[in-house]
């Protein structure tokens, strides 16, 4: 039997472990990135491991996400990720370069090699036949310190895609599709990895979009083969040399496969306040709109806006519309400056954004009161743009250009325009806001200003543990709403007691009132606990309010992740029906949870108020037990 192209990169990286799906394995990391709102805490992180270089072929640290200098706070924080980056030998993008995935995919990916980045948006990169994967801060100082990785080995999703894209239907849409088949729990365990003639008629980018907004499956990573499109790709970029062709092989076998006819798709939109929410734009009649952003990670390439300047030519954004467009890279910028088409953004009407992360993260352009927003971004989450009552869409660019344009949701295959696009020869590259180590490193120390707090180390596993049920969520728990990300926040990601504050005020305005009046306890959660993005804030922040354990129905993968390293236990209803008699606020005791986590038994759970008890249990590696026992990651690793 054949391999698919994710086992085939898997066994090529592998250094310890079986390839079998539920196995923890190791592999090799070839790379890692960074960016700056989940920078920090790697590089204090890294610091605590005392080493004094990367063992990875490639690192880089990027400033995107907290652009916005309206105190000294974001502006400590780049200097401390460019001193580090430089003791290190880590490559640094300076703010105004661009998003760190766009970055990454025209600039250092490598098809067949493994990276992985302190942002959930990493597999971006896996449309260049990346493993690219998402992990938390901890997972990627590790990675950076000794070269390796530790993950579930994953089943793998084929879907299947054949014909090809109609007029005014994109990628974005596929990816909309697919969320609609499986929603945002769909894909977890899985690597989604995709194949067939369909593929041949997807760009580079386009595939690139698609692979980034697989973090809302729930998904390991997704994945594209490398081919002709790949090469042309990287010959643009002038990097040739890195291509090689990577695909599966013809009797490969995948643990599930859906077929998708590119040819059936029509656009799409992800309607508030998930990204598998979906409907059809036509079937969305006369809905006036305030707001429209193109731009994101998911939506920010060449391609994508000269297909948006194209729509806007010679034309007027619509007198009730705000449109802001965020380019995905300064070289897309320049090459957009160069061939006249942010001429036609402008006179349109467009406010064009600095090259960043932007309003994708709650940075800037939050919309008025009760407003409706379209955009190219990845997620729609309850207040996530800055707002809380406002609406969030999310649909391609060239379903946001032709609404901007009506000032109404607007189906793009009703308009016109020539929107093939031909590419040059060459993309503009330049080096002028990368920042390259030195080659003599002797000496070189990190910058902390005063905003930058020591981030909390746990101690040792006791051997039991009471307290009260501090919160009981629903379904689908964001770290959006475990530790909210907005313009506010942001400028806080290196002081995790200023966090603390605001830790579940999407949920509750007293939840760090109710940790320190009862000095910590316990979490219940619903299914799919902690979906979205990687951000290890939402395991340091309540590890900070001495929330010992977490119990859910099930977990997002990347949070789970970082609740271990963090030494917060994660651990599952085994019937899901207990989840109704536990309540806030009722004392709960653990009696014997060192002993039981060690013999990897079923955990006991005391539920005095009921004089009852039920049982749970912890779903991982002996590994991930040692660590828990340990205190979290850092003290194991620091043992090893």
């Amino acid at each position: 039997m054949g391999l698919n192209l994710t086992y085939k990169i898997l066994k090529n990286s592998l250094l310890s472990g079986e390839l079998k799906a539920g196995n923890e394995i190791c592999v090799r990391t070839h790379q890692t990135l960074t960016q700056d709102s989940t920078g920090t805490m790697v590089y204090l992180q890294l610091e605590a491991l005392g080493i004094t270089n990367k063992k990875t072929e490639l690192s880089v640290a990027y400033i995107d996400h907290n652009t916005l200098q309206a105190g000294f706070e974001n502006a400590d924080d780049h200097e401390f990720i460019k001193s580090a980056a430089m003791k290190y030998g880590i490559i640094y993008s300076k703010p105004g370069n661009g998003i760190c995935h766009q970055l990454h995919l025209e600039r250092f990916a490598v098809p067949g090699k493994v990276l992985i980045g302190s942002d959930s948006h990493t597999p971006t990169c896996g449309g260049m036949g990346m493993i690219a994967i998402g992990a938390g801060g901890l997972d990627v100082a590790i990675g950076i310190a000794k070269g390796s990785y530790y993950m579930k080995c994953p089943k793998v999703l084929n879907v299947k895609l054949s014909g090809s894209l109609k007029k005014g239907v994109s990628a974005k849409d596929v990816i909309l599709k697919v969320l609609e088949i499986l929603s945002v729990k769909g894909g977890v365990d899985y690597v989604i990895e995709y194949s067939g003639e369909g593929v041949k008629s997807l760009s580079l980018t386009d595939r690139a979009t698609i692979t980034n907004m697989g973090a809302e499956l729930g998904a390991t990573t997704s994945i594209f083969p490398s081919d002709e499109i790949t090469k042309k790709f990287l010959v643009m970029q002038g990097r040739e040399n890195d291509y090689i062709e990577m695909s599966s092989d013809g009797d490969a076998i995948y643990d599930k496969v859906i077929e998708i006819n590119l040819s059936d798709i029509e656009p799409l939109v992800a309607k508030p306040h998930s990204p598998d929410n979906i409907e059809k734009v036509s079937n969305i009649k006369n809905m006036k709109i305030d707001q429209v952003a193109i731009g994101s990670c998911t939506n920010s390439s060449y391609t994508d806006l000269m297909k948006v300047a194209k729509i806007l030519k010679g034309k007027t954004v619509h007198p009730d519309v705000s449109l802001v467009i965020s380019p995905g890279s300064s070289n897309i910028l320049r090459m957009l400056a160069n061939n006249g088409a942010l001429a036609d953004l402008i006179s349109a009407g467009a406010r064009i954004l600095e090259a960043s992360c932007g309003p994708c993260i709650g940075m800037g352009q939050a919309p008025k009161t009760d407003a409706i927003s379209l955009r190219t971004f990845n997620r729609n989450f309850k207040g996530r743009c800055g707002t809380k009552s406002a609406d969030v869409y999310l649909v391609s660019p060239e379903t946001a250009a032709v609404s901007a344009l009506k000032g109404y949701l607007t189906n793009p295959m009703d308009d016109e325009t020539d929107l093939n696009i031909t590419l040059p020869e060459k993309f503009d590259v330049y080096d002028g806001y990368f920042i390259y180590p030195p080659k003599d490193r002797t000496g070189l120390e990190v910058v902390m200003g005063p905003n930058i707090k020591p981030f909390p180390i746990n101690k040792k596993l006791a051997n039991s543990t009471d307290g009260k049920i501090l919160l009981k969520t629903g379904d689908n728990i964001t770290t959006d709403d475990i530790m909210p990300s907005n313009a506010k926040l942001l400028p806080f990601r290196s002081n995790i007691p200023e966090l603390s504050k605001h830790c579940f005020n999407t949920i509750v305005d007293d939840f760090k009132n109710r940790s320190d009046i009862n000095d910590g306890g316990f979490v219940i959660g619903g299914d799919n606990y902690g979906q979205g993005s990687s951000r290890e804030h939402a395991a340091l922040v309540p590890l900070y309010l001495k929330v010992r354990v977490v119990i859910a129905k099930s977990f997002a993968r990347i949070h789970k992740a970082n609740l271990i390293n963090s030494g917060i236990i994660p651990l599952e209803f085994i019937d899901s029906n207990d989840y109704n008699i536990l309540n806030e606020f009722s004392n709960i005791q653990f009696p014997n949870i060192k002993m039981e986590l060690e013999n990897k038994r079923d955990i006991t759970v005391r539920i005095v108020d009921l004089n009852k008890e039920i049982k749970v249990l912890f779903r991982g590696s002996e590994r991930e037990r040692n660590m828990l026992l340990a205190g979290g990651a850092l003290n194991y690793a620091m043992e090893d």
